[in-house]
């Protein structure tokens, strides 16, 4: 099969590459959709994705497509039906899993991160990470069920009322999702702070009450901040513009390296809750639901589509291409 596989830092090469085995609980997807996610490039440019990845290594951790081939042991599904994956692979075993903490497992797998995943045209996945969908969805919906299940994930650690002030830091996809979701829940007034002139018509079309430049974000008090950008100065913004009482979500992934000054007086005279979001444990059968019933809208937020042939270049120059969402179609 055809797939683009990463060698090491930067080496991304579209080959031949050998079809998947599969054992007796699993299953291979011939992929239809991928999406291209920050944290791909995040392990293009050498970091860490939700796991430790040794290369050779097929990326693509957010993926839909159509089982051809089942294990002996499988029952749940058969060969023709339509799939969206999650890619995340737990123990069962560890102290986290065994507390209703899977996501923080100790020997955490994942497609697409510690085994091959959607940037090829085939990819072989246990039965227990398949959900099947909607005949109406597409693909490309189906792709993307797994960032906004991530982004459910983070959404439910704050808590909101009609009466709350949000602001998102970061127009980009993943706080285009924040954004519809903090808007379904009828709050006081959501602002979003985002540098691109661009993506303001979009911004305001999902729902946002005011979009401002990052400058004037740190002149705010509100009652909760969700930060969806993963860079230093975004993370400080957040406990800046956050009032009395305000909680904080860090959503963004930020490098390894990075490190950000807060005060503690801040934190311990404004009284604020700061929270931290990783993966998506078993949200999935929500976020296929939410594009289903047409409650959170990921088709129109697609930037851009990618072959495989396009993915060496595309990931070289992913920085300069402006991109919102990525989706590579087979």
């Amino acid at each position: 099969m055809k797939a683009a596989v990463l060698q090491g830092t930067k080496q991304l090469e579209v080959m031949e590459w050998n079809y998947p085995s599969l054992s007796a609980k699993e299953v291979i997807v011939k992929v239809k959709s991928c999406g291209i996610c920050g944290t791909d490039q995040h392990i293009y440019h050498g970091h860490p994705g939700s796991a430790e990845v040794q290369h050779p290594i097929v990326l693509g951790h957010e993926l839909a497509g159509e089982i051809v081939e089942v294990g002996a042991e499988v029952s749940s599904f058969a060969v023709g039906d339509r799939v969206s994956i999650d890619p995340n692979i737990y123990c069962g075993t560890c102290e986290y899993c065994r507390s209703n903490r899977a996501h923080l497992c100790n020997h955490l797998q994942a497609v697409g991160v510690t085994r091959d995943g959607g940037m090829g045209e085939f990819c072989v996945v246990p039965e227990a990470n398949c959900y099947k969908i909607p005949d109406e969805m597409s693909f490309e919906e189906a792709a993307l069920v797994e960032p906004l299940g991530c982004v459910l994930h983070g959404f439910k650690k704050i808590q909101l009322s009609s009466l709350s002030s949000v602001l998102i830091i970061g127009g980009g996809f993943i706080g285009q999702l924040f954004l519809q979701l903090v808007k379904h829940q009828n709050v006081q007034s959501v602002i979003v702070s985002e540098p691109a002139d661009n993506k303001r018509e979009l911004l305001y079309r999902l729902g946002a009450d005011e979009v401002i430049h990052p400058s004037k974000a740190a002149n705010l008090a509100v009652d909760v901040v969700i930060e969806c950008v993963g860079r230093a100065e975004s993370m400080e913004l957040a406990v800046k513009s956050a009032g009395k009482g305000g909680q904080v979500l860090l959503f963004g992934v930020a490098a390894p390296e990075t490190v950000i000054s807060v005060s503690p007086f801040e934190i311990f005279s404004k009284e604020l809750s700061i929270k931290g979001s990783f993966v998506n444990p078993f949200t999935h059968d929500e976020a296929i639901s939410l594009i289903d019933k047409k409650v959170i809208d990921v088709q129109s937020l697609i930037s851009h589509r990618f072959t495989l042939e396009d993915l060496p270049e595309a990931m070289a120059n992913f920085p300069r291409l402006s991109v919102s969402k990525a989706i590579i179609n087979h």
